[in-house]
This record gives structure tokens, sequence and C-alpha cells, in this order.
């Protein structure tokens, strides 16, 4: 009868078992469903994707570049440890498209990949003397009238009276290339008004002129010339005549940017080189002129010294002292083909050094 009763006792002990079994193991499972729908498993899941995406496209602009990280943080915090994961593949998501797009920035402003249509050129930070640029910067070369500038020094280094009247002459005719005047045989004007005219609008009779009222005549004043290239330290360069219609006067770009600078610390050239426009009464007359160099009619553009140049032999030429980007430089472009050419370089460089302060700024934050 014992017997009987703990087997049936047994029995019912095992059948309790069997029938719990089932009943807790089916909610387990539902609840591991509704994890694997909506839990932090999916949402770990999905943040190297956005991770991915973002250095993807962090060789974009850098506004771009930032909006897939932000959308990975908003994705993250589902739980505790999701978050932690999602928050460290933010991170690095961030991190790596910090770094690339600082990369990116850099390239852009990388000074080989401008497209310059100048023979030669050269640009000096004159706060440091550190060259920016150049291209081709010791080739010799003609200068055409940025021997203009060259004249107005030794004009300037001889003090002499810029109100004494100077009158144009014979002599003064380009009798080398036949270019052609505004000034007449027989108009008088001041040394200043000459020198105006000579630095402004490229007068070769005027700039003639004032070479051959130099003391001793223009033999002196051509060796004047040379003495004050040496002086400077132009060691490649040579004059001839104060023109530069001949192709005889020659220099480099590194040579001439010692030219310019020497050149911005006389207020007369800075003041006459970059006057856009002036009327100079002539024999009676009001007359307009007009600064060949367009640049300085530009609101963009602080210029402290500007003087272009051309002839066949020196193809288009442009020298400057500016302030770009906060810096004070020295811009020599030479041997530029097209009319428009040594204004677009000009341009472009420009841009450069503006991208390249930005880019600086950028790093700094």
């Amino acid at each position: 009868m014992k017997h009987r009763l703990k087997t049936a006792l047994l029995v019912v002990a095992l059948l309790g078992v069997a029938a719990q079994t089932p009943l807790s193991a089916a909610p387990i499972k539902k609840a591991e469903q509704q994890t694997v729908k909506k839990g932090p498993v999916k949402a770990a899941a999905k943040a190297p994707l956005s991770a991915k995406s973002a250095t993807s496209k962090s060789t974009s602009r850098y506004a771009a570049t930032k909006q897939p990280s932000r959308n990975v943080a908003a994705k993250a915090p589902l739980g505790k440890s999701a978050s932690a994961g999602a928050v460290k593949k933010t991170s690095i998501a961030h991190e790596s498209s910090r770094k690339l797009v600082r990369h990116a920035v850099l390239t852009d402003i990388d000074p080989g990949r401008l497209a310059l249509y100048s023979a030669s050129a050269l640009v000096i930070d004159q706060s440091n003397g550190q060259v920016m640029l150049e291209k081709h910067p010791d080739m010799v070369v003609p200068i055409a009238s940025i021997s203009k500038l060259m004249t107005a020094m030794v004009v300037l280094d001889a003090k002499l009276d810029l109100q004494e009247l100077i009158a144009i002459g014979d002599e003064d005719v380009d009798g080398l290339k036949g270019t052609r005047s505004r000034l007449p045989v027989g108009t008088t004007m001041t040394r200043e008004a000459a020198m105006l005219l000579a630095l402004m609008s490229s007068e070769n009779r005027a700039a003639h002129a004032l070479g051959r009222h130099y003391p001793g005549g223009m033999h002196a004043f051509v060796q004047a010339m040379n003495k004050k290239a040496h002086a400077l330290g132009m060691y490649h360069s040579r004059f001839d005549e104060p023109t530069g219609l001949s192709s005889n006067n020659v220099s480099t770009a590194h040579d001439l940017a010692r030219m310019v600078a020497a050149a911005a610390r006389y207020p007369e050239i800075r003041s006459y080189s970059t006057t856009a426009e002036a009327k100079v009464e002539l024999n009676g007359r009001i007359r307009d002129f007009h600064n060949t160099n367009a640049l300085v009619r530009s609101d963009t553009w602080e210029i402290g010294v500007s003087k272009t140049g051309y002839i066949s032999e020196a193809g288009r030429c442009l020298v400057m002292q500016a302030r770009v980007a906060d810096k004070p430089v020295v811009i020599v472009l030479l041997d530029s083909q097209g009319k428009m050419t040594r204004v677009g370089d000009a341009n472009r460089i420009k841009r450069w050094m503006e991208s390249a302060g930005l880019a600086v700024e950028r790093r700094r934050v």
C-alpha cells in the first residue's frame, strides 16, 4: 500500500514538472523575438553602416561630412551596451571624417595644382621672405615696361626737382617698335607728371624723356639703372634704356621681386603706379589717362605697387606689391600669353591664398 502511494506521488510530481516547462519557455522565446525586432541588437548593427557612410562622403565639402555622424549619435542610445558601442563608433566616424576633410582641403590649396598661364611666376611673403609659389623663377627674360619701376627709382634717388618742366623731343619717339603715344613732340610737363604717366599709363615717351633729362644724359641714366640693380642684388638683370621697348632689358622673377619690394619704399611710386585714372593738362588741354592694370580699379584688391609690361619678345607681364589674405606679398608674372591671362593668373593666386588662409583657420578650430 505504501509502495503504491509513493509511486503515485512520484508520477504526480513528474507530471507537474512537465506541465510547468513549456509554460515558462514560451514567454522567454517571445521576449527574445521582441528584442530582435526592437532592441539594441538592431541599433548596434546600424551603427557601422552609418560610420561607413560618413567615411565615404568625407572627401566632399566640410559641411556635408558632419551630417552622417550626427545621425549615428541619434540612433545609438537604445541600450546600455549598444549605446557604448555606438558612441565609440560615432567617435571613430568623427575622427576619420575630420582627418579626411583636412586632407581634402590641403590638396585643394596645393600651389602645384594652380593652372598659371605665365611662363615665369613668383609669389613671396614679404613678412618673412618665404617663397609661396614659384614657376621658373630664375629664367632670364625680357621685362618690357616693368623697366619703368627702375626708371622711377633712379629719378627719385637723384632728388631731382619734380616740378621742373621737361619737354618731349624727337629723341623720345619710339623708332624701335613704332609704338604710338598721346604725347606729341613739343609737349611740356613737369617731371612729376611725366613719372605719373610713365608708371600709370606706361607712356614710353614720358619715360624716355625722364632718362634724357637726367644729369649727364641718357648714358649716365642707364649706368645709374644698372648700378641700382646691382645694389639691390639683381645680379641677373640688365638695362639698356628706360622704357623697356628694348628686348635687351632683361631680368628674372627673383630679381624683379627685389625691385618691386624696393619700389614699394617710395611713396611717389606707390601713389603713381596705383592711380586708377588722372586728368593731366598738356599744352593747355585736359586729357584723361588710365592705369594699364585693371586690378587697381577692383574693390577686391589692395595694391601697393603695380606695373604692367608688353613687347612681343616679353609677352604680357605684371608685377605687384599687394596685401592678399592679410599678408603683404610680391607677385611677379612674366611672359603670359593672351591679353587677360596675367590678370587671370593674379586672380587665381589671390583665390588660392585666400583658400589657404581659410584652411588654416579651420584647422585652428
